[in-house]
């Protein structure tokens, strides 16, 4: 928990970026060409995955013409666990859905109102939700794909994580009493460990406005529980548990970590990458030259094209669409 102080022109320019990003999501999903129905793609909104009433509780559907038995892609929305859903990452849904996936996007409960483990406990409920439901939508719950960027990875990594190690939380438990294990797990720019945003200050040319909106991320996720000992915020870093891991109990999934080499967030891939190498498991990172946090969204950029490319062969050599 950091109690630093943030000057007014640093909260204004965190705000401002902030606003660049979701307002990039919903201008490009005024696009016509953004529509589903005119690429064979099928939405179904605002399916509940918890009974609570709450609009969070809620995921959407992207289903190929004529799915049946498709492998499915879990997708979980970044966002600094605070802003953004299912809504604004629509490019996610389409992009692979357009490739034969079936794609389930959720909504999760946001902090600071939801500090965690809301967004975790969410998601676990809806992986919990696909592999009981999907089926009846078209999709193979035997293979199914986490995937997500930025916090959305974090998430996503827990999810590979429940499936993998049996841990004592009753909401990483419904992940685990399936047996279900993700076939692969795509974790792109992730920030896997809130807990310690005092090691982003090792970064001397990371700006102070960068800082503080990574520092706020720890602030108003872990909320009440940062005050804690580690054991209660221990989820919150995916990447302190894999690095802390002996052997899972079940084999971990294939990962596929893409990242910008200008992201702040680099050095989580790397220990990543390293972590899962460690522990044996089939790990493919890529470092983009130049490239900032969650570029794959642009799909303007050369790179952006290229991450799409290399994560559709990453997925067709651990989990084909089949005929492909």
């Amino acid at each position: 928990m950091t109690d630093d102080f943030e000057p007014l022109h640093s909260r204004l320019a965190g705000r401002a970026v902030e606003a660049f990003y979701f307002g990039s999501a919903t201008i490009a999903g005024l696009n016509p060409l953004s529509r589903p129905e005119l690429h064979g793609i099928e939405r179904l909104e605002h399916i509940p995955y918890r009974r609570s009433g709450l609009r969070a509780h809620h995921l959407d559907i992207y289903r190929p013409a004529g799915c049946d038995n498709a492998p499915v892609v879990f997708y979980v929305h970044g966002g600094g666990f605070r802003f953004m859903s299912k809504e604004t990452h629509w490019l996610m849904g389409l992009g692979f859905a357009r490739r034969g996936y079936l794609v389930v996007a959720i909504d999760y409960r946001l902090a600071p109102r939801h500090p965690f483990p809301a967004a975790l406990v969410d998601t676990c409920h809806a992986f919990d939700w696909v592999v009981q439901n999907i089926a009846d939508y078209g999709g193979d719950p035997e293979r199914i794909v986490v995937a997500g960027e930025s916090a959305g990875a974090n998430l996503a990594a827990n999810v590979a994580l429940a499936s993998t190690v049996e841990f004592e939380h009753a909401w990483m438990r419904r992940v685990w009493r399936h047996e279900t294990v993700p076939r692969a797990a795509l974790l792109a720019c992730g920030i896997l460990q809130v807990s310690s945003p005092q090691r982003f200050r090792k970064q001397k040319s990371l700006p102070e406005w960068l800082y503080h909106r990574i520092a706020e991320v720890n602030r108003d996720y872990l909320g009440p529980s940062a005050f804690c000992d580690r054991r209660s915020t221990r989820l919150a870093d995916p990447l302190l548990v894999l690095e802390e891991l002996d052997k899972p109990d079940r084999p971990l999934p294939p990962v596929f970590a893409p990242v910008g080499t200008a992201d702040p967030l680099l050095d989580d891939t790397r220990r990543l990458e390293a972590a899962l190498s460690e522990l044996g498991a089939p790990i493919e990172a890529r470092y983009y030259p130049g490239e900032v946090h969650a570029f794959h969204a642009f799909l303007w950029r050369r790179r952006a094209r290229q991450c799409w490319r290399h994560t559709y062969e990453f997925l067709d050599r651990y989990v084909p669409v089949d005929g492909r």
